[in-house]
């Protein structure tokens, strides 16, 4: 009996996570994840000057979140601005707006004015360009300038994810299955999981809080990088170089680490996994795998990653509040 138990128990867990690969092959990629977006408008925070401080705290509680929308981070955050954080990708289907999250650029592309890799329906650079001019406007809509401020918190995060800001003809690591750790990829008609793009946005960084919650993460960040937050206060807002940043740890670390290496596409159009000569495929026969050294490698970048996004963030949210105080 306990035998035909242990069988049932072992069955019945196998499913639950197929069934959860399933899930996760099929739905949209979301940069960080909830803790990642969560952590990074907490660092924020600690660095917004009085009046941006106010703008936020009026802004986001005159305006609250459609009780309506499904959270899919829930509510169990309390804050507003870590709490908002989460919420573009909470709308991202149901407005069309899923290309603001990211820019593909292509693995070994020139650096050429952001412009050129900005796709027809726009890009996370734009986009953020775009809302942060909402946010400044003090004449703008109120309900309006709290929907910028949310997209602006996390586009500023989904920028300093490399893979926001690479393309491999890949779907952004989509369709790069790796044997990541002791997970093994499964792949479900043209998805893949695990899959490179899902583990940074959440495995690795999951794996590194070590439980912690977003807060305490936050903390951590603060003091681990606490020499360099000035640099990075003084160098001033260079979102084309934050989004060079990225394409470059892509290619150094997101793929560099990768065993074995990742050979560079020739760029033509992709929309799933199925295209580009079946690429999900020709990469789930070439056994990527990404093993505890690159998880500790992979692990110092998204720790600073965090703490240079939430720190910038600051500093757009400062440069907001400014210029909308000028403008009255």
């Amino acid at each position: 009996m306990a035998h035909e138990m242990r069988s049932v128990r072992l069955f019945a867990g196998a499913a639950f996570f197929l069934l959860l690969d399933i899930v996760a092959g099929i739905q949209p990629a979301h940069a960080w994840g909830c803790k990642g977006h969560q952590t990074v408008a907490l660092i924020a925070e600690r660095h917004l000057t009085p009046e941006a401080r106010q703008l936020v705290e009026k802004l986001l509680e005159e305006n609250p979140v459609d009780p309506l929308v499904k959270r899919y981070c829930g509510s169990a955050i309390h804050d507003l601005l870590a709490d908002g954080s989460t919420w573009p990708d909470d709308v991202r289907n149901e407005r069309k707006n899923g290309p603001w999250h990211y820019i593909d650029i292509p693995r070994g592309a020139p650096r050429h004015p952001l412009e050129e890799y900005c796709g027809a329906q726009g890009c996370v650079t734009k986009a953020i360009a775009e809302q942060w001019a909402v946010l400044k406007d003090s004449h703008a809509e109120p309900r309006k300038r709290a929907e910028a401020l949310r997209y602006v918190v996390h586009f500023v995060a989904d920028l300093h994810m490399p893979l926001h800001a690479s393309n491999n003809n890949d779907l952004g690591g989509n369709c790069v299955p790796v044997h990541y750790l002791r997970r093994r990829p499964r792949q479900t008609h043209d998805s893949f999981s695990p899959n490179l793009h899902a583990i940074w946005d959440t495995a690795i960084l999951e794996r590194d809080m070590e439980g912690a919650d977003p807060a305490e993460f936050a903390d951590y960040l603060e003091q681990s990088f606490s020499s360099e937050l000035k640099q990075w206060q003084k160098a001033g807002i260079h979102i084309e170089d934050w989004t060079w940043e990225s394409h470059d740890l892509a290619e150094s670390v997101v793929y560099g680490e990768l065993k074995p290496q990742v050979p560079v596409e020739p760029p033509v159009s992709v929309n799933s996994c199925a295209d580009d000569n079946h690429i999900g495929e020709r990469l789930f026969q070439m056994q990527l795998t990404a093993c505890q050294v690159y998880q500790d490698a992979a692990a110092a970048v998204v720790e600073k990653r965090l703490a240079q996004a939430g720190v910038r963030l600051a500093m757009i949210l400062n440069d907001a509040a400014g210029s909308a105080v000028v403008a009255n």
